[in-house]
């Protein structure tokens, strides 16, 4: 009977980690990757890439995946940020006073009509058929553009005005719709691609 010796022990937990590691690192390399494609067609790669690389080991090269997760990560911030903007306006400060009061109303307004659009174009896309898949991606491409479209409203009605709460809150809005430009560019992706990642979720 071969004497497993503590020096041999080492070698082979050593040799255990080594090669647990390498599988992790290969692992990670190709979500890396299927993340780096799905991103390639967006305009903010860098925030696409740092908000759907935790799934890319779930949806991989499925455009049909990818774009359910750009609108709902988008959906997740657009939720936090009208939060932010109802505490905003409950609170009384520079960010409430005389103009301000009726921009932050409005962009508080647009951003619930952005939850809508998004809310309506993940059901779509959680329900896409064969059938009715270019009526559907109409659908959903018209009401994330119209999501874009009320951030970029919101962003307009604090255009001129400055203050470090101000400006903090257009760097939140910003950052929302470029997450919103992204997700868009994923849906025109999809209705590019055709719905043949129905067959393969």
């Amino acid at each position: 009977m071969t004497r497993v010796t503590p020096i041999l022990l080492s070698i082979l937990l050593a040799s255990t980690i080594t090669f647990t590691y390498s599988l992790a690192s290969q692992d990670k390399n190709r979500d890396d990757s299927y993340a780096q494609d799905a991103c390639s067609v967006t305009r903010y790669h860098n925030i696409c890439i740092h908000s759907l690389a935790p799934f890319a080991d779930k949806a991989k090269d499925n455009p049909i995946i990818w774009a359910r997760v750009g609108v709902s990560v988008t959906i997740r911030e657009a939720k936090k940020l009208s939060q932010y903007l109802t505490k905003l306006k409950g609170n009384r400060g520079n960010v409430t006073k005389g103009r301000n009061i009726i921009a932050l109303s409005d962009c508080l307004e647009c951003f619930q009509d952005t939850l809508d659009n998004l809310h309506k174009s993940l059901g779509v896309l959680r329900n896409l058929s064969f059938g009715e898949f270019n009526s559907q991606m109409e659908d959903v491409t018209t009401w994330v553009s119209a999501a874009l479209t009320d951030e970029d409203t919101c962003l307009d009605g604090f255009g001129e005005k400055k203050g470090k709460r101000i400006k903090t809150l257009v760097n939140r809005v910003s950052n929302v719709s470029y997450m919103t430009s992204n997700a868009l560019a994923l849906v025109n992706k999809l209705a590019t691609t055709g719905p043949g990642g129905l067959t393969n979720e």
